[in-house]
């Protein structure tokens, strides 16, 4: 028998070798659009020394306007120019070493959604529920690990617990129902980290819903079927960090790409840093490029790639999802020129698109530096629209359980809302009794459901943009001091087996079914009302435990007492004629009852009202 041996020249089997020794790990992102505004497009390439090949590419409208490497060989960023005659379809990204292609990726360019840039976002007209995924509903077991580090393990507090996006598509008639128009849900992508990961804010993939949630095509749908019920969805960005379990830290696209590199150094957590004229430099960086925590690498978003990423991740999330707005992490953590950077680029693509950002600090001035319109001395001009209103959140507490005396109690409330001229446009505060990184608004006011209601009402009534923490409607408690994995509760019902619902009310106390309706009424009507959606507010000095404030636009006037007074009050309205102008009779919001405006006005011990006309 004879064996036939086939030759093969030593400089093909070189070749060959070569052409498999280059193997595409990542492309970022994962596809994009015909008819963006903007034309220009760079693509993060990820594999073993592709940064030695030169990047080609043969569709119509489409050319390579330039490569960029960094000192990493593993990463190329190709820079493309989508042009106005390009049309969707799958293009083919090649890599040649010489003038062989020695590997290739299929990229796909999608048609755009009709008047996708011209969206609706968020507004003064919305009231906004927001949601901890994890901790919402659980709507399949079959993902509470999907083989990531960490799986559930609900009777920790600081564990997972399984809520998804299938408990949380399961009830947003719910939502709907309580008179909600927007849900902004903390973080849903990648959080692969060993512990800690249900919060969300340590993202270890920037283009993949967490398994754990669902997959990005079961956001997108989830999307889909809340604006289906008239709702937008508002999504959660983290720009100024990342988790260490981010495929980015095994091999970092540059030196540069993450502060202090793989080396853990705190922020000292200064925010007066920011527009402190005095500050030491050194103290200034600290703040900006310290890392949050040991588990959150700080990115360096002065490095132009960085930039860039993040910027065209946050424009591919809108477009893919169908997003109605961005809530922006740790907001002033980041470096201040990129973040408006990243503000133009959004809003030059979706000129109606609302971000809101969180400077948590209890000191107006604090957050009004930060919002778009405001002249800082420092030369600073922000370019973000919203801010969220940490000073009336975390002085509406204080006030309501503190003593009526010389400059305590409800006199505190007035003097954050008389601060309201720093800020270039108060309407675009985003209000809210607490949220997940505050002790729960019951424990705030000492379990005291009546002042709980009045803290809702402000909130609900005040100037801005209401937001309200899931379960909320139902009482759902906590410590008084902070314990994020406590006040950070399960919805009840969430779950398969839970004695109580509050989607279906079984099993609800007295006193949760009553919170549960008043919500329900507040906010029904509030969508209802252009004086509280898109009017002025004219305030009276607190006096005798009470705070009388109108809302009014010329076609509505809305009247709101907020009462702590522990017995039966009244309240002489004459104080109030120049606002009330002859109106004889008004509407009692929440319980439907007319009220006479020319006679003393009798409120119930602890009993807040909005009277409407």
């Amino acid at each position: 028998m004879y064996k036939f041996i086939l030759a093969i020249p030593a400089c093909l089997l070189a070749a060959y070798a070569s052409a498999s020794s280059y193997k595409i790990q990542h492309v970022e992102p994962l596809n994009w659009w015909v008819g963006m505004k903007r034309p220009s497009l760079q693509i993060m390439v990820h594999g073993e020394k592709i940064a030695e090949l030169a990047p080609a590419v043969a569709y119509p409208g489409v050319r390579i306007t330039g490569v960029e490497r960094t000192d990493n060989p593993n990463y190329l960023f190709v820079n493309l120019d989508i042009g106005k005659d390009a049309r969707p379809g799958e293009l083919k990204l090649q890599f040649r070493r010489g003038k062989d292609v020695v590997a290739s990726h299929p990229y796909r360019l999608e048609a755009r959604r009709p008047q996708s840039a011209q969206r609706r976002s968020f507004d003064a007209s919305d009231a906004i529920y927001l949601i901890m995924p994890d901790r919402f509903a659980n709507g399949s077991t079959a993902n509470d690990a999907a083989g990531m580090l960490e799986g559930a393990e609900r009777a920790a507090p600081t564990k997972r617990h399984g809520g998804d996006l299938a408990g949380m598509q399961s009830q947003l008639d719910y939502i709907r129902g309580l008179g909600f128009t927007m849900i902004w849900p903390t973080p849903l992508l990648e959080n692969n980290q060993p512990s800690y990961s249900y919060h969300g804010y340590s993202l270890t993939d920037y283009y993949k819903i967490d398994p754990r949630f669902g997959s990005n095509k079961d956001f997108r749908n989830y999307v889909a079927a809340a604006n289906a019920r008239g709702i937008g969805v508002i999504h959660d960005i983290v720009l100024n960090h990342i988790g260490t379990g981010h495929w980015w830290m095994q091999d970092l696209p540059a030196r540069d790409w993450v502060n202090h590199g793989k080396t853990f150094l705190p922020t000292n957590n200064q925010h007066t840093v920011a527009q402190d004229i005095h500050v030491a430099p050194e103290e200034k960086a600290r703040f900006f490029d310290g890392w949050f925590v040991d588990t959150m690498p700080d990115l360096n978003q002065r490095n132009r790639l960085v930039a860039r990423y993040l910027i065209q991740n946050t424009l591919w999330w809108i477009e893919y999802a169908n997003l109605s707005g961005i809530r922006e992490d740790t907001y002033s953590y980041s470096d201040p020129a990129f973040l408006n950077e990243w503000n133009r680029a959004v809003v030059a693509e979706y000129p109606n698109m609302n971000i809101v950002g969180e400077e948590m600090d209890s000191r107006p001035y604090m957050v009004a530096y930060w919002q778009k319109g405001v002249i800082n001395r420092d030369g600073f001009r922000s370019e973000l629209p919203t801010v969220m209103d940490f000073p009336l959140t975390d002085t509406a507490p204080g006030a309501l359980t503190a003593p009526e005396s010389s400059g305590q109690g409800l006199i505190k409330i007035y003097e954050v809302l008389a601060a309201d001229y720093l800020y270039a446009d108060p309407m675009k505060l985003m209000v809210f009794p607490d949220n997940h990184d505050r002790p729960r608004i019951l424990a705030q006011v000492d379990n005291n459901i009546d002042l709980m209601k009045t803290n809702v009402i402000l909130m609900a009534t005040t100037r801005g943009i209401p937001q309200m923490f899931y379960g909320t409607e139902v009482l759902i408690g906590s410590p008084k001091q902070r314990d994020d994995g406590v006040l950070r509760a399960d919805m009840p019902g969430g779950w398969p087996g839970d004695k109580a619902s509050a989607f279906t009310g079984t099993g609800l106390s007295q006193p949760q079914r009553d919170m549960q309706h008043f919500v329900r009424t507040l906010f029904n009507w509030r969508k209802t009302s252009s004086a509280v959606t898109h009017g002025k507010l004219t305030h009276y000095l607190p006096s005798d435990g009470s705070y009388v404030y109108f809302r009014h636009d010329g076609k509505q006037t809305v009247m709101v007492v907020l009462n702590k007074n522990a017995g039966e009050t009244r309240l002489d309205l004459g104080r109030f004629a120049g606002m009330i102008k002859g109106a004889r009779t008004a509407k009692n919001v929440l319980t439907g009852a007319t009220v006479d405006l020319g006679a003393p006005l009798t409120l119930p011990a602890m009993t807040s009202v909005v009277l409407a006309w």
